[in-house]
């Protein structure tokens, strides 16, 4: 990455909390007697999800997908990539994405469409993060979390290079 990074605090783990009770509280009221299947898009929502279905009374089932189109710069390259192995089982379930961050929406467009596809009874999208000003793919996000500046943003599972995962908030990263 060169330089030695600079990260600027933009949401604590108390805010992100608070979202994340928001969102829980959402989604058990539209979700309760429907057995969801929940795909999380790996590896950057893995700590939303886990404090997520904490929070969730009722029975679910979870899959992962892992997506990319970043590789190991601070850009998207536009074309999206999905690793084998995604979840197929999906015909006639209540299918609930959860990402952890919406930036151009390439990405979230593309799974949403490969799902839509797989012919499920209803397919919602759910992000922690949400970047508008990037946005270059029209997507319905269902439930959204906290929205954020245009800033490359690391913690809480989101990182740079594999680097900051690892972090209770969430940062902007300064090069």
């Amino acid at each position: 990455m060169g330089s030695e990074p600079k990260l600027n605090l933009l949401l604590t783990k108390d805010e992100i909390a608070i979202a994340v009770t928001r969102l829980a509280a959402e989604i058990s009221r539209d979700y309760r007697d429907k057995n969801p299947l929940l795909i999380a898009v790996l590896k950057g929502s893995f700590v939303f999800l886990s404090d997520l279905i904490r929070q969730l009374d009722f029975p679910l089932e979870i899959e992962f997908v892992h997506l990319s189109s970043y590789g190991k710069g601070t850009e998207s390259s536009g074309r999206v990539r999905m690793a084998p192995g995604a979840p197929s089982q999906i015909k006639g379930r209540h299918v609930l994405v959860i990402e952890d961050i919406i930036d151009t929406g390439l990405t979230a467009a593309f799974l949403l469409d490969h799902l839509r596809r797989k012919k499920p009874a209803s397919l919602k999208f759910c992000t922690l993060t949400d970047k508008k000003e990037r946005r270059r793919a029209i997507v319905n996000i269902d439930y959204r979390g906290l929205t954020v500046p245009d800033k490359f943003i690391v913690g809480y599972g989101l990182d740079c290079d594999e680097m900051f995962r690892h972090l209770p908030d969430i940062y902007a990263l300064e090069q």
